[in-house]
């Protein structure tokens, strides 16, 4: 970027943008050494279901209408492949609570979504790969 002024609007344009299925990270750089001043991270639990067997042509947007009847959606994504843009069968939904968490659960799993049988249950953690 040119400017500062630049670089503050691509943070905030750009950051947690949604890149084929998958949210970017974007902050500003410092020189090597120097630390930015971030405020400190707060770790939130999060209320998320994976969501399995889904139809070919469900998107984002259908995700979230049909799990936005039993409760508040925070995100809603479909996991895509990379190389082929495609579904790859599955996604996951962030609930705004616990209770709305476990009506979708009660009320969605094994369901019928456009033919096909749904499954839903509480998604695992799973560890961040990290670059040695």
């Amino acid at each position: 970027m040119s400017s500062i002024e630049e670089a503050e609007k691509a943070v905030e344009q750009f950051n947690r943008y949604d890149l084929n299925g998958r949210l970017l990270t974007v902050n500003k750089a410092a020189p090597r050494g120097s630390r930015v001043d971030q405020p400190p991270r707060v770790f939130e639990r999060a209320f998320r279901v994976y969501v399995g067997n889904l139809p070919w042509d469900v998107d984002n947007a259908r995700l979230e209408q049909v799990f936005s009847e039993h409760g508040k959606v925070v995100e809603a994504r479909v996991v895509y492949d990379r190389e082929t843009g495609r579904s790859r069968g599955f996604g996951f939904v962030t609930m705004s609570s616990e209770t709305e968490l476990n009506d979708a659960i009660a009320a969605l799993d094994g369901q019928s979504l456009d033919g096909r049988a749904i499954r839903v249950n509480v998604a695992e953690e799973r560890p961040r790969r990290g670059f040695f």
